[in-house]
């Protein structure tokens, strides 16, 4: 087997026409929105990477069909950490987003290690974190860059200037960060 990297990105919201507006994006429509961070996915995601999605992974999850060609579309393995936009207003899932071919289970929470360091995943900013006073890191989403970094505490999302639309590693995301 190759050699195994893995990445780290948050709300793509792929298929969500308002997140052009809201944000903003500077995309003309979400078609090419969508093509856009594909691209920039796959032009550094192999095959067998592990790429962490950290939630709000799709809008317009009543189209399935969409949904499912977006995701086919990305190299790696994927992991998603759920966000508010990947459950149904009554908390559970959304069976589009457990209907793709994720590499686990989606879970509200992940713990990882990645260069020797642990790492907390969730789609939303904690102030504490497990094994934050052990030095642990807290990789998070939701925000869209609104919240600024504290401590080994970062959003990864999309909307981030040094993410700029790519999954991005440990190392990139934590780089003048802190000694590691």
């Amino acid at each position: 087997m190759p050699f195994v990297r893995k990445f780290y990105t948050s709300d793509t919201h792929f298929n969500h026409a308002n997140i052009l507006h809201m944000q903003p994006r500077p995309f003309s429509t979400i078609d090419e929105h969508d093509d856009h961070l594909i691209a920039r996915w796959n032009a550094v995601v192999g095959e067998h990477d592990v790429v962490y999605h950290l939630g709000d992974f799709a809008m317009g999850l009543n189209n399935p069909e969409r949904i499912r060609e977006i995701f086919s579309r990305l190299k790696g393995r994927k992991h998603l950490v759920y966000g508010n936009h990947d459950v149904r207003r009554d908390g559970d899932l959304h069976p589009t987003i457990l209907a793709l071919d994720w590499a686990a289970r989606p879970e509200a929470i992940m713990f990882v290690k990645d260069e020797g360091q642990h790492v907390v995943l969730s789609h939303y900013a904690q102030r504490a974190w497990q094994g934050h006073l052990k030095g642990h890191w807290h990789f998070y989403g939701h925000a869209h860059g609104r919240l600024p970094a504290e401590g080994r505490s970062r959003d990864v999302g999309v909307d981030m200037p040094d993410v700029d639309f790519t999954p991005r590693t440990f190392r990139q995301l934590t780089k003048g960060m802190l000694d590691v």
